[in-house]
């Protein structure tokens, strides 16, 4: 399979997809590297810059279930045949890839296949899945800045699994931890008020 940039500028761009795709489409675009892929692009609206509105519930749930069969050890992906049939607009898939196919061209130049554990193994799998559950958790909440981290980390964790780099997966594992303390303190905040955690080690670590 060809880089996913390309592949993605070929499927929605070069080649006559009609007013709108299904999921079941984007699936068979996978293939073998489904789980990566179709992570990847859930992921890929809202860990944009600027992020396209609306999906980070719907796409976080999906997510979570995504990355629940990662944490079963299921190697094919299912998904209900009513989600497989749900569609998008077209343009608003081009739309979003003309914004972030320069970014991700980016992720691309540095990646390559290495430290096969992290992607290959079953511990590494379970792993990558209980974090980005966490992530999508934290996505499907609809409360400000509780999204777009999230889905970097998300993404981040994906491309490494669709390029078998565990390098960069690993990076998003680390994310992901980072940013569930920082998610605990935005809604511990949104919720209660006070001091954030953020705010409570800055006071911890003042001289």
């Amino acid at each position: 399979m060809a880089r996913l940039s390309k592949e993605l500028n070929r499927y929605f761009f070069e080649e006559d997809r009609g007013e709108t795709v299904s999921l079941a489409q984007v699936i068979a675009l996978a293939e073998e590297k489904v789980f990566g892929i179709v992570l990847l692009l859930l992921a890929f609206p809202s860990a944009l810059p600027v992020p396209a509105p609306g999906y980070s519930t719907p796409f976080g749930i999906m997510i979570f279930l995504i990355a629940g069969q990662l944490i079963l050890g299921r190697r094919k992906l299912w998904l209900p045949a009513s989600w497989q049939r749900k569609t998008i607009s077209t343009k608003k898939i081009q739309g979003i890839l003309k914004k972030g196919l320069p970014w991700l061209q980016k992720v691309e130049a540095i990646a390559h296949p290495r430290l096969p554990m992290v992607c290959q193994s079953q511990g590494g799998r379970v792993l990558m899945g209980c974090t980005i559950c966490l992530m999508a958790m934290s996505m499907s909440i609809p409360i400000p800045g509780t999204n777009t981290l999230p889905a970097i980390s998300v993404f981040l964790t994906a491309f490494g699994l669709q390029e078998d780099d565990g390098l960069i997966s690993a990076a998003g594992m680390v994310l992901s931890i980072v940013i569930a303390v920082l998610m605990v303190s935005v809604i511990y905040v949104f919720f209660n008020g006070g001091l954030s955690l953020l705010d409570i080690l800055k006071n911890t670590i003042k001289p």
